[in-house]
């Protein structure tokens, strides 16, 4: 039967194409479904901010009355301006093993890019930094955490077929974490400290957390923003992002470093693994979601996922990434936590790869971003 792509133009359909991977992945052990919800809301229009500077379409492709593929496309125009790259983004890309299906869907997005006036078509990439980025091409039998996306191993040689080339990778780590504080990083950690005056942020309840919470995402602006591809984000996204992230951080898992002002120079946030929690859930709160993730939130576990570091520019290179490391070593010996998961980082960025030589690292996993001239 031929392939129909349908473009997406009510809620109706976005709920079915927020909700076609749960059957394309049901039965593989390593995809996180993310939550229905928090899906929807980055979706439409009249929930996320970017919309004010961005625009999208979504495509569903169906072959004989049912759904076998989905696809995003994105036009952020303050990521043009920036970078003056003029280049489109795809992202939520999902396909069965199908050629016409995948290109079906690529073509789609890319007439639409096209008629936007953008010259490149770039993905898997979000409205920002926040929504997962990459393609996996090597670690299919790693459980990702529960911010990063999954994929299929025969996503990344449709790409290849239908004219996408390498644009960057992403890299991620397995650390192992050390059962004692080596007396140097200990050495290193009171030094860093006294020479920059700096303190800790002593939070015991989330509560304590938030009044730092808009300070910590202007962190985030100042560190990122020479990095490929970042946008800084709005006021309206920051408060978003605070929203729905700082109602569920733990601050025990979180470290937040203040100069003598009490001004947030940087910050590192983790989480007890939620992987499997988020599996359990199944892209639903309730009525059980909520629990397992709960759960898995008190729990001392054996995994532990670093989500988020940002350093002002200022202080980099100064020792304040070995205060978040001994600091993050120090709450896994407490909790009895056996191995640490980055999140994706950039593969050029030799700064965040070589400190990891300091430990017992696997690179297991590999994203990449593909792009095509149109």
């Amino acid at each position: 039967m031929a392939v129909e792509v349908r473009e997406v133009t009510s809620l109706s359909d976005l709920r079915k194409f927020v909700r076609f991977p749960f059957s394309l992945y049901r039965d593989n052990d390593y995809w996180i479904p993310p939550l229905n919800r928090g899906q929807m809301d980055t979706l439409r229009r009249d929930r996320n901010p970017a919309f004010e500077h961005s625009d999208a379409v979504y495509y569903m492709a169906w072959r004989d009355g049912r759904p076998v593929g989905r696809a995003a496309g994105i036009i952020n125009r303050r990521y043009i301006e920036i970078w003056d790259h003029n280049s489109g983004r795809f992202n939520w890309l999902d396909f069965i093993d199908d050629d016409e299906v995948s290109g079906a869907l690529l073509a789609a997005v890319e007439e639409w890019a096209s008629d936007q006036g953008v010259e490149y078509l770039t993905g898997p990439t979000g409205f920002s930094t926040f929504e997962s980025q990459g393609m996996l091409v090597h670690g299919f039998d790693e459980l990702p955490t529960f911010a990063a996306n999954y994929n299929h191993p025969y996503y990344p040689e449709h790409m290849t077929r239908h004219g996408y080339e390498k644009d960057v990778d992403y890299v991620e780590y397995e650390v192992r974490a050390p059962t004692e504080i080596h007396e140097k990083a200990q050495r290193v950690y009171d030094i860093t400290v006294k020479r920059n005056k700096l303190k800790f942020l002593e939070a015991k309840t989330r509560k304590d957390l938030r009044p730092y919470a808009h300070e910590i995402f202007d962190v985030v602006n100042e560190a990122y923003s020479p990095l490929h591809g970042f946008v800084p984000l709005t006021e309206k996204q920051v408060d978003l992002f605070v929203k729905q992230y700082f109602s569920v951080i733990d601050p025990e898992y979180t470290t937040v470093v203040l100069d003598r002002d009490d001004r947030v120079i940087g910050f590192q946030i983790s989480t007890p693994s939620l992987s499997r929690a988020f599996q359990k859930a199944n892209g639903r709160l309730f009525p059980l979601g909520w629990w397992h993730l709960r759960r898995a939130l008190k729990t001392d576990p054996e995994r532990a996922d670093i989500l988020l570091v940002g350093i002002r520019p200022k202080y980099q290179g100064k020792g304040v990434n070995a205060l978040f490391m001994t600091d993050m070593t120090k709450l896994c010996i407490r909790k009895g936590i056996v191995y640490a998961e980055s999140n994706a980082e950039l593969e050029e960025n030799v700064k965040v790869q070589s400190f990891w030589r300091y430990y017992d690292a696997r690179q297991h996993k590999r994203r990449r971003v593909f792009t095509k001239a149109l």
